[in-house]
């Protein structure tokens, strides 16, 4: 598993990953429910549609839009199990463990902060590869 700062820094250089950006519906739903609900929401989808070993319709179970986490998913790389070997270095194939889990939940979160606080599109600065 890559650590953060070394995958955040490589989402970085990825013109697509830095396409997304919270809408203000999202930023008002997040207000609205608080980050407590949206990370257990987050951990909830985690353990559904990604952590099995085999997700049903893995590449495709993680939609574009309709709640404020799925954009989470595709900004930080970790909306499928191939998203998640390239990006992240955990191996398909295998259920996700806990520490994994929490893993996508912490990239998750640092991009909503991110967003948060307004760092720009993708909410991520453009940085060389290490």
């Amino acid at each position: 598993m890559r650590d953060l700062d070394e995958v955040f820094v490589r989402l970085a250089n990825s013109a697509f990953r830095q396409r997304f950006s919270l809408t203000t519906h999202d930023r008002e739903y997040i207000e609205g429910k608080g980050k407590a609900t949206i990370l257990a929401h987050a951990r909830d989808f985690i353990a559904q549609r990604l952590a099995p070993a085999h997700p049903a319709n893995d590449g495709k179970q993680t939609p574009f839009r309709g709640h404020p986490v799925f954009l989470a998913q595709h900004a930080t790389a970790t909306c499928c199990r191939g998203c998640l070997v390239k990006w992240h270095g955990i191996p398909a194939g295998r259920v996700l463990t806990a520490d994994q889990q929490e893993h996508v939940v912490s990239a998750i979160e640092r991009w909503l902060d991110m967003q948060a606080a307004g760092d720009g599109p993708g909410a991520q600065q453009r940085l060389p590869l290490l």
